[in-house]
């Protein structure tokens, strides 16, 4: 991790989850990032604003200066020309070109807009996921394609014009063995010594889209290939930064922070709000050493839960626990530690007639098809229920990602040891959120807001 590019996006009652509202599913999709003349240019659009925004810094760890690319680019990718023009290839099913004007504030007037390439109108998905790029004369445009009844692969166009023919073909179709999802959706790479790659994703479940590296050269005809024709289960790249310290993708806090010279938390990089943060209701200056989160709105579901601080699980399987202290609950309020996602589980301690229980609740699995729209007014189920004679207690989800299943799991420690909660929760990359799975810690009040919850040594493992 080296930045976030942006900590809000807009202010709006979904990126808030203000009420019901939240962008599941929405937000920021597929960005381009490129470099051209001492700056950083990072652009994607919106799908619940559709917008088309636009990102630029000298220095890729920030700071990052937001507006807008006036018209609407699903999966766009920028083109700095040799020629000093500028334009951008998008689209889904049909891909297209437009120009932009040199400050790249919108299309430029009278610049080129053609159609690309165009897919059969019976794909399941068609193309899309665009990368462009230009090499020793030649454009080549990257995209990925489902065609009905198919898996998903990666085609590749050439063109010596960008105003003439886009001739191309499928340069991978290989699922690595994992249950007919195809490796795809990316473009090339090269290395100050002259190594090319390709970088694509691969769905693998629950866990989410997984960055896959593949070594390329370039036949006869300049086309990228993979030198055995199959994608490498594994693969040996030399660093081109030997010295660097890599910052971690997860890791453990104890939540001890200062604010910086203007004032504010910086939280460390790894983690992420689910939705837009709401200012005054979470601290870590309150209770030194605890994240807490205060109940700022009533909610059925952990879904539209305010403040829910997030991590990326990671495959082939991943652990996380933390202790939360519940004094500060009112009665029907839930606070724990979560596996985030549409069909999401957790184990939580919450408050009844002032007693203190431990509950294992999650949406069921069967509940979210593979398109839909999930009703998250509808309240968690309860799969199980202990009574605790403390509201100091330290939860655990345990995740497992597999060719077969992606189950999550929940338990709680008890004199040392780790008892078993609840069921085992079946988790599933859907469209409904979109993303992987995410360990979260979260507060919601089911009666009336305005209790508050400590979280204290979280720890990851996997």
């Amino acid at each position: 991790l080296l930045c976030h590019a942006y900590d809000t996006l807009e202010d709006t009652p979904g990126h808030r989850l203000s009420g019901c509202s939240h962008i599941y599913g929405q937000g920021m999709w597929a960005p381009s990032l490129r470099y051209h003349e001492g700056r950083f240019y990072l652009s994607f659009s919106a799908n619940d604003t559709h917008t088309t925004y636009l990102l630029t810094a000298t220095d890729p760890a920030g700071p990052w200066e937001k507006r807008t690319i006036r018209g609407f680019y699903h999966d766009g990718s920028l083109l700095f020309d040799d020629d000093g023009r500028i334009y951008i290839a998008y689209g889904h099913r049909q891909l297209y070109l437009t120009e932009l004007a040199p400050d790249l504030s919108g299309p430029m007037k009278g610049g080129l807009h053609r159609l690309l390439i165009s897919d059969a109108g019976d794909a399941d998905l068609g193309y899309e996921g665009t990368h462009l790029y230009k090499k020793d004369g030649l454009y080549y445009l990257f995209t990925c394609h489902m065609a009905a009844g198919a898996r998903k692969t990666e085609d590749c166009f050439i063109s010596s014009s960008l105003t003439g023919d886009f001739s191309g073909r499928c340069i991978i179709d290989d699922d690595m063995g994992y249950r007919d999802l195809g490796v795809a959706q990316g473009g090339m790479v090269d290395t100050p010594d002259g190594h090319w790659y390709l970088f694509m994703f691969q769905d693998r479940g629950a866990v989410g889209r997984s960055p896959v590296l593949l070594p390329m050269v370039f036949d006869g005809e300049g086309f990228p290939t993979l030198p055995d024709g199959r994608v490498p289960l594994k693969v040996s790249a030399g660093s081109t930064h030997p010295a660097h310290s890599y910052a971690p993708l997860n890791g453990d806090d104890d939540f001890l922070y200062a604010p910086d010279e203007c004032g504010k938390i910086q939280l460390k990089p790894f983690w992420q709000f689910n939705h837009d943060p709401a200012a005054g209701l979470w601290s870590v200056t309150d209770r030194p050493g605890a994240y807490r989160i205060y109940s700022g709105k009533v909610c059925h579901s952990l879904a539209l839960a305010q403040n829910t601080l997030t991590q990326r699980a990671c495959a082939p399987e991943s652990t996380a626990w933390v202790t939360v202290d519940g004094s500060g609950l009112g009665n029907g309020d839930y606070a724990g530690i979560c596996a985030l996602i549409g069909c999401y589980g957790a184990v939580a301690i919450t408050r009844e007639a002032g007693k203190y229980y431990l509950v294992m609740l999650s949406r069921p699995a069967d509940n979210v098809s593979v398109g839909a729209d999930p009703n998250y007014l509808e309240p968690a189920v309860e799969y199980g229920r202990i009574p605790m004679p403390s509201p100091l207690v330290t939860l655990k989800v345990h995740a497992v990602f597999s060719d077969v299943c992606d189950t999550a799991l929940f338990s709680y420690r008890d004199h040392g040891d780790w008892r078993s909660i609840g069921i085992p929760q079946p988790l599933y990359f859907k469209l409904d959120h979109f993303t992987g799975c995410r360990f979260g810690l979260f507060l919601f009040s089911t009666r009336a807001a305005g209790g508050y919850a400590d979280f204290m040594r979280f720890r990851y493992w996997n």
